[in-house]
């Protein structure tokens, strides 16, 4: 589904421009709109899959509803019919999140569940650099066609849908476990007070680390082509792909504050480096490292969420936890663009790095500093 996703987004911009008429600011109030409908959605989402016991109905209905969105790329006349599509295709990407991440879990036994949270991390980017990779050939192939590329992407949705379907088997839940309304106040209360640390842990990482928007700005600053702009997050993804699920492994062996701390030294390292020079081997090593740094900690706090929630919580648990991230992600995202007008690019990246430094007094201060190995 990555595939097919990036596929289509890595074009939709330009299209919408140069097909479609749109304005940037149409661009940015449709993306915004679709990602902020995304967040809403995963809450509830997480909750009724604990509310129901179930986790792959609503998987599946997610996935379902992004492969049903692909072919309206490919017949939109209009942007309001993008916006249509879009909407359509974050509804259902906000429903799968959360219940997706607690199936994961619940079919994982606790002592690889870092590895496994790792392997998803690395084969979600590597549909985040194969998908660019594969709208860039097929665009000079059929001489920029955006709509016969778009009816590509139709092809891997119903794939993913069809994998999910049939070679997915969810374990059974318990019948007093189903039908609980997990949004109570008793309820929420066993959300544990280390489980909102997660909470406020990866909130934090998430002010250190804005929209990758700004690592292709930080490129383009230093003379890459526009059209070779999506090769920026090719990199990145690439390296994120090939180390997420080592560390994934790693994560279940080790203690995971140190393991959290040195991904955001890694952050540090590379803020330091992006905001030092805009030259290509500077911004290409900055983005090497970032890509590092994803590899590093997202599979480890999807795994910690995991851990720190009780089985049946797990989708609130996830819903709660991507809500608050992906707001923060809106505030760094916000706030990093008006650093970039107001003083530079430069102090964009160091304003990252002070928040690095803020989400490892975060980690200091948290229990999990004092959490050894968890294995469920």
């Amino acid at each position: 589904m990555d595939i097919s996703s990036e596929l289509v987004h890595s074009l939709l911009p330009v299209f919408m421009v140069t097909v479609l008429g749109a304005s940037a600011l149409t661009v940015g109030l449709i993306e915004g709109a679709a990602e902020a409908t995304a967040l809403i959605v995963k809450v509830f989402s997480g909750t009724l899959s604990d509310y129901f016991g179930r986790r792959k109905p609503l998987t599946v209905l997610g996935y379902g509803m992004a492969a049903v969105a692909k072919p309206l790329f490919a017949l939109a006349t209009t942007a309001g019919l993008v916006l249509a599509a879009r909407l359509f295709d974050r509804i259902g990407k906000g429903i799968r999140g959360a219940p997706r991440d607690a199936l994961i879990a619940d079919i994982t036994p606790p002592a690889v569940r870092g590895a496994a949270f790792g392997l998803r991390q690395a084969l979600d980017t590597v549909g985040a650099f194969v998908g660019p990779l594969l709208a860039i050939g097929l665009m000079v192939l059929w001489a920029n066609d955006f709509r016969a590329v778009f009816w590509v992407a139709v092809i891997p949705a119903v794939l993913s849908v069809a994998l999910l379907l049939f070679g997915v088997q969810e374990p059974a839940a318990p019948a007093s476990k189903r039908g609980v309304n997990p949004l109570t106040r008793e309820n929420l209360r066993r959300l544990s007070r280390r489980y909102w640390w997660v909470v406020a842990i990866g909130a934090v990482f998430t002010l250190a680390r804005f929209s990758e928007a700004f690592l292709i700005l930080r490129a383009q600053q230093g003379g890459l082509p526009i059209a070779l702009a999506p090769l920026v997050l090719v990199v990145m993804n690439v390296v994120y792909a090939l180390a997420a699920y080592p560390f994934g492994k790693l994560s279940d062996r080790s203690r995971h504050a140190p393991l959290l701390g040195a991904g955001l030294l890694v952050l540090l390292l590379a803020d330091g480096v992006l905001a030092y020079s805009d030259h290509w081997t500077w911004v290409g090593a900055g983005v090497a490292l970032w890509g590092l740094h994803m590899a590093m900690t997202q599979g480890l706090l999807a795994a910690m969420v995991a851990n720190a929630a009780p089985a049946e919580l797990r989708g609130t648990a996830f819903g709660l936890f991507n809500l608050v991230s992906g707001v923060a992600m809106l505030v760094a995202s916000g706030l990093a663009g008006l650093l970039w007008d107001q003083l530079g690019a430069s102090f964009t990246f160091l304003a990252g790095g002070a928040f690095c430094m803020l989400a490892l007094l975060t980690i200091a201060a948290s229990p999990v500093a004092r959490v050894r190995v968890d294995h469920g």
